[in-house]
């Protein structure tokens, strides 16, 4: 099958997808049939759908691929949606409405509390929100699916209704720990998932920064210390032993500088799904290499642990630094390095600009240079993942129970009328062995 047959089959699936459309949400239909056609015939667009189909392979069936592709996939720091946007010239205003309204879209993990007459009543376990959502399809699509289920669905609100676009995958109710653990994968990936749409979680988030930086500085005397990743955790933890009882134990052997700065790939880094617990909360101690680690709060953003921080800074006080391109060109990329860290950086440095763009042979201001690698941060607030995570009930109840685990007691072969191991004194079926 060549590639221009390739694009029109995933165009006229997407189209047959929502066939069973109510009539009344045509035009929201017709606007998702706009830009799956656009990613087929933009010039752009084009190449970069065809790698994204060739790169998933059968991983997806070509519906769930092409939506993915709409709804995930950047270029050049701008989402599918809004190179649509910004490539179709005179939409109609209701048009474009509806897109600029499908840009905002949701992508989360819910639990069905309802079936509604033409949609379902979603808990967003991320952002712990309620939605009323109205299908853009028929209810009978969706048969088999009901409360208690647990669902990784994509929502938006459109003139003051939340409409359900997908439903991509089903948990039963007993998987609610991996429903958890997904959920907590993608706070970590896209922190802002956690107050997107929730402005009362964000107020909450924000005063405990606020909170929590006024004990940072307190504990260490600055808003920054540099250590090695053997130490990085325990300084962490220390840190977040003050900020919860406000014992303030000595950390100074915990701050220890490598013997060189240089930058090199850490083979230890791992993205995987399976890992997010260390993702978020450090684990540098574990590798092998050494090399530093900054721990710093930013006012604004939150806690971070930087890898590689003070090699980054050691290259712009004139010193050699090994691999110091490579080492920009990871500050730049790396998305989970806020647009804050570049300027805390060049507040401290007058040479900043020059040498960076002596390195990608530019010739960027700073705005520029935000622009293009941290288009994200500049758009919406975006806290450090570490920091949402402390007021996500998400996580706490993952790590709830992971607890459970490690602490329950083995009960393979205490009968159901015999007293619970746990030692409350209750038989074991009215105890641990209950449900």
């Amino acid at each position: 099958m060549d590639k221009e047959w390739t694009i029109a089959l995933i165009a006229f699936l997407i189209y047959n997808l929502r066939m069973l459309v109510l009539d009344d949400l045509r035009e929201i239909n017709d606007v998702i049939k706009e830009i799956a056609g656009f990613i087929g015939r933009d010039s752009a667009v084009k190449p970069d759908f065809e790698e994204y189909l060739r790169t998933v392979g059968g991983s997806l069936n070509p519906e769930a691929a092409a939506f993915n592709y709409i709804f995930e996939r950047s270029l050049d720091n701008k989402n599918i949606i809004e190179l649509y946007l910004e490539k179709s010239k005179k939409l109609p205003a209701g048009h474009k409405k509806i897109v600029q309204a499908l840009e905002q879209s949701i992508s989360s993990v819910f639990e069905v509390k309802r079936i509604l007459k033409n949609g379902f009543e979603l808990y967003n376990i991320i952002n712990e929100k309620t939605y009323y959502t109205t299908s853009l399809v028929k209810m009978t699509a969706f048969r088999g699916i009901g409360p208690g289920l647990l669902v990784v669905a994509r929502i938006f609100n459109y003139e003051d209704t939340s409409y359900l676009l997908e439903i991509s995958g089903v948990l039963p109710s007993r998987r609610r720990e991996d429903a958890l653990r997904y959920a907590v994968a993608k706070i970590i990936e896209t922190p802002e998932l956690v107050y997107f749409d929730n402005p009362e979680k964000q107020k909450e988030i924000e005063k405990n920064v606020n909170a929590l930086y006024k004990k940072f500085v307190e504990y260490f005397g600055t808003d920054e210390v540099i250590t090695t990743n053997k130490f990085a955790d325990d300084v962490i933890n220390l840190f977040n032993e003050y900020a919860e009882t406000g014992y303030k134990a000595s950390f100074s052997d915990k701050i220890q500088l490598p013997d060189g700065y240089r930058f090199f790939n850490v083979s230890e880094f791992n993205n995987s799904y399976d890992n997010f617990l260390e993702n978020s909360l450090g684990g540098f101690s574990s590798h092998n290499e050494v090399y530093d680690v900054g721990v710093i709060f930013d006012k604004e953003l939150g806690l971070y642990a930087i890898p590689f921080y003070g090699t980054f800074n050691k290259i712009f006080d004139g010193e050699t630094v090994e691999n110091a391109d490579k080492c920009v060109e990871y500050f730049l990329n790396n998305d989970k390095f806020s647009a804050n860290l570049l300027v805390r950086i060049a507040e401290k440095h007058a040479n900043f600009m020059e040498l960076v763009n002596k390195f990608l042979g530019a010739k960027y201001t700073l705005d520029e240079l935000l622009q293009k690698y941290k288009s994200r941060y500049l758009k919406n607030k975006v806290f450090s993942s570490t920091t949402v995570l402390y007021k996500s009930e998400a996580f706490s109840n993952t790590l709830g129970l992971l607890e459970e685990q490690e602490e329950r007691p083995e009960v393979q072969s205490v009968g159901r009328n015999e007293p619970c191991p746990c030692g409350s004194g209750a038989k074991y079926k009215k105890c641990c062995g209950a449900g």
